[in-house]
Parts: structure tokens; C-alpha cells; sequence
């Protein structure tokens, strides 16, 4: 049977005006069919009949496991879901009212990335999913609990899912950077946490990184940023309190 290599492309007539775009990225097989988006399977684990027709019956089922590829259509669509507290436990976030003054807070840019908790011996996902990151990924990260993003570069989140989705201990990781924002455990004021993490960090591989902080000055300035970091591809900017504490769950800080 005819298939996809890694990052290639194929177009097939479906019954739309225009034909559905094929896509292999490292070993995930997406369609853009409606049948394809609106499974609420993990995407590693979607298929389609179009896929089915590329690679096969026997072949999909090798590659996603015993599950039922009779009608994927008919599968349930996506529910969004905002677990306030997290698998891990994770801070989050509010939208910013475009009133409270944030003068003096923190600013940093929000990554397109996929969340990663590392609890000092794994690296699990917001969910609490375990990501099989190689031995050599991992090796070197302190022996305390971390929040950070596994990120590739701007707009490559799709392709940051499939690496992270892999359990195969990938050497596509190689590809990956680990960008640490925050230290979980550490029971002291924001900046201290940040403090504690660069002398952690500092002798770390270039694929851990402690995500870059600064004051904003004002609400100007915070706009410049924002406008700055758009401009580039980036996902938007993130803000912190001075001198917060770490807390599970959604925050005004």
C-alpha cells in the first residue's frame, strides 16, 4: 500500500468542492476532513476513511492500536475542557480586563507550546499524562518539581503535539527545547522562585532554558510588547504579580 513519509503531503478527492489535504508529521496522520477534527481522540489516535483508503485497514491498526475504524465519523465531537486545577496541579491563568494596572509585573511571552510538569523524576502533560521524553532529555533536569512548556518555535504547535504524543522515546526531541517558568515546590515569592531557577539552571544543555523575564512599565509599554511579539509569530504575552506565591489552580496573580 502507497503511504506518507514524515512531513509529506497528499491531496484526495473527497466529496467537498476541493479535495482533503494528507499529512504525515512524525508518524501523526491528520486529514482535514470533518470526519478527521471532530474525534475526540487524541490526534495520534484519529483516523479516517480517507487515511484508511492511503494506507489500509491493517496498516492504521498497527499504527493506532485496536480501536474500532468502521466509522470514524461517527465518534463524538470535541468537547472543550479547562480542568481548573490541572492534572498536575499547574497555575493558571485569567484574561486580562484591559483595566487593572500592570505596571511593575512581570511580562514574558506565552509559547505555543505544550504544557509540561516535571515532578523531579517524569515529565508529565497538564492532564497528568506521562510524555515518554528520551533518558537524554531528561538526565540533567534538577531533582524538583518544575512548570515550563515543551516548545519547538512559533507556530509549531502542531508539530510539538506530535513529537510529545510519541512513545517511542523519539530522537525528534532533539527538536524540542524544555523552557522552565516556574518552580512549584519552592515556597517563596516570585522572584526568588526565578532566582533559585537560573543558578538551577545555569548549567543545563541548550534544550532547558529558563523562560525570560521583564517589568512592564507601563500599559503602553505592554501593548508595544504584545504588538512586538505578534509581529514575530508568538502566541501573545503572559503576566505575573510581583512577590506571588505559587498556587494550583486559577489565579488573579
Amino acid at each position: 500500500m502507497p503511504d506518507l513519509n514524515d512531513g509529506e503531503i497528499l491531496e484526495m478527492k473527497g466529496s467537498a468542492a476541493r479535495p482533503y489535504i494528507l499529512r504525515n508529521v512524525g508518524g501523526v496522520y491528520s486529514c482535514s476532513c470533518p470526519a478527521w477534527r471532530n474525534q475526540s481522540l487524541a490526534i495520534e489516535r484519529r483516523t479516517c476513511k480517507h487515511i484508511l483508503k492511503l494506507r489500509g485497514a491493517a496498516a492504521e491498526e498497527a499504527r493506532i492500536g485496536n480501536v474500532s475504524m468502521a466509522d470514524p465519523a461517527s465518534v463524538k465531537p470535541i468537547r472543550e475542557a479547562d480542568d481548573d486545577s490541572g492534572g498536575s496541579g499547574l497555575l493558571l491563568a485569567h484574561s486580562w480586563d484591559n483595566e487593572t494596572d500592570l505596571t511593575d509585573w512581570w511580562v514574558s511571552e506565552k509559547l505555543d507550546g505544550v504544557r509540561a510538569y516535571w515532578d523531579g523524576h517524569r515529565i508529565f502533560s497538564r492532564q497528568g499524562n506521562l510524555f515518554y521524553a528520551p533518558d537524554w532529555f531528561i538526565e540533567k533536569l534538577p531533582p524538583i518539581p518544575l512548570d515550563g512548556e515543551l516548545w519547538l518555535t512559533r507556530k509549531s504547535f502542531q508539530r510539538t503535539v506530535s513529537i510529545v504524543r510519541r512513545q517511542d522515546k523519539s530522537e525528534l526531541w532533539r527538536e524540542l527545547s524544555y523552557v522552565v517558568f516556574d518552580a512549584p515546590a519552592i515556597q517563596a515569592p516570585f522572584e526568588q522562585r526565578q532566582t533559585e531557577l537560573a543558578q538551577l539552571l545555569c548549567n543545563h544543555p541548550p534544550s532547558v532554558r529558563l523562560l525570560e523575564q521583564q517589568r512592564c512599565r507601563s500599559v503602553e509599554h505592554l501593548r508595544e510588547e504584545l504588538q512586538r511579539v505578534e509581529a514575530l509569530g508568538g502566541e501573545g504575552l503572559m503576566l505575573r504579580q510581583p512577590g506571588s506565591l505559587y498556587e494550583a489552580g486559577r489565579s488573579a496573580s
